[in-house]
């Protein structure tokens, strides 16, 4: 790839290209190209994880992640490494040590983050389909902020070997597309079957959701399920939102702070300030407390399950608005984080697939609904999800809010 296209929207890394990587000639990605956030081991490549010391220290991997050899050996062909938040654990796609990536679908607000870099790369259509992860939302946000697909799977369907992770029993692989044949092709070499069968479920809007919409958004979404034929209903077990969003950020503090709190410690390490104190958070959590959090957590998890059977999925608006602006004041953009990953939270407390897709702009940016399933569901999620994409794209009348 050309020095000067590839640097256009700081998306990928340089290191991304310091060896070729190989790939099939024939397959059933043939002729796709596809990017891997700097989090992945590619055999040949350094990881660098979002840190320049994790970088400068860093050896070339001897081996690749299977899921990324999958996709080598299906033919698609890896155009580099894409720049990811530091350590992952952002949500906003801004890393102190690098220049930010640049939303083409609206140039004036963030990619989102963490997965920063691979959702740039394919929203400038520098190449067909990005890997990502999802921990606390690093796929859904970029996807909804950039107008494109974007999936978390079922939490464990697919391999995070030779990956660096955030906080294991949150962490995810995922992936993006702009359109949603690349996206469906992906999805058959690197999903397994689905566990349980879903034949024309339900379709849920969960009341919590509509709370934590931003008033630009409001008209946006109404016209959204309007032409969904959807409303609200309440999902008891996900109206204590103040309660599920700080289960997650300790739960995930917790993790976070027990893979990498050592790293985070040392000055020489250079962790930028905003993401060592959310490190930092997790610190002072015992093992007594995060035992009784998992805990409520398998109870969330069985309630939701129980409730959505084989029989219903959600949908929901993938954030509170379009992106924050690139600009604005660092306050806003934390209090628009904290009401995010009240949204997202759902998925990663439980572990269940939730899929992102354009649904339109607000205030000339993009706008994301998600559809959300029960555990093993993902392939159903997919469908489902790219089924309300084409009527959503058929409605000429859901514009800019």
């Amino acid at each position: 790839m050309d020095d000067a296209i590839r640097d256009a929207v700081h998306a990928f890394m340089p290191h991304g290209f310091d060896s070729p990587v190989a790939h099939a000639e024939a397959g059933a990605l043939a002729g796709l190209t596809f990017a891997v956030k700097d989090m992945y081991d590619v055999a040949g490549l350094r990881t660098g994880f979002g840190n320049p010391v994790i970088l400068e220290r860093a050896e070339p991997a001897t081996e690749t992640n299977s899921v990324i050899q999958r996709l080598l050996d299906a033919g698609a062909r890896m155009v580099g490494k894409t720049q990811c938040d530091e350590l992952t654990f952002s949500l906003m796609g801004e890393n102190a040590h690098y220049r930010r990536p640049i939303n083409s679908a609206a140039p004036d607000r963030v990619t989102g983050g963490s997965s920063s870099g691979s959702a740039a790369a394919v929203a400038a259509g520098l190449c067909d389909f990005a890997i990502g992860s999802d921990t606390g939302g690093s796929v859904r946000g970029p996807a909804s902020f950039c107008g494109l697909f974007g999936l978390r799977p079922t939490h464990g369907a697919i391999g995070l070997d030779h990956a660096r992770g955030l906080a294991p029993s949150f962490d995810t692989f995922g992936w993006f597309a702009r359109d949603v044949d690349i996206f469906q092709r992906v999805a058959d070499v690197v999903l397994p079957p689905d566990t349980v069968a879903l034949a024309a479920p339900e379709l849920v809007v969960p009341a919590f959701a509509e709370a934590l919409l931003a008033a630009e958004s409001v008209a946006h979404w109404n016209q959204i399920k309007t032409k969904l034929g959807l409303s609200a209903k309440p999902v008891s077990c996900l109206d204590a939102v103040d309660e599920n969003y700080m289960l997650f950020r300790r739960l995930q503090a917790y993790e976070a702070w027990a893979l990498h709190g050592d790293f985070v410690s040392d000055p020489a390490s250079r962790v930028s300030a905003d993401i060592a104190e959310r490190f930092r958070f997790g610190e002072p959590i015992s093992c007594g407390e995060a035992a009784a959090d998992t805990i409520t957590r398998t109870a969330l998890r069985d309630e939701l399950a129980a409730f959505l059977g084989s029989r219903r999925m959600l949908v929901m608006p993938t954030m509170p608005g379009p992106a924050p602006l690139a600009a604005g004041d660092p306050k806003t953009r934390q209090a628009y984080r904290e009401q995010a990953l009240r949204l997202l939270c759902v998925s990663g407390l439980t572990g269940f697939p939730q899929m992102s897709i354009p649904a339109g702009v607000v205030d000339g940016a993009p706008f994301g609904v998600s559809v959300l399933g029960p555990k093993g569901s993902d392939r159903a999620v997919i469908a489902i999800a790219e089924g309300l994409a084409g009527r959503l794209r058929q409605n000429a009348e859901i514009r800019s809010a």
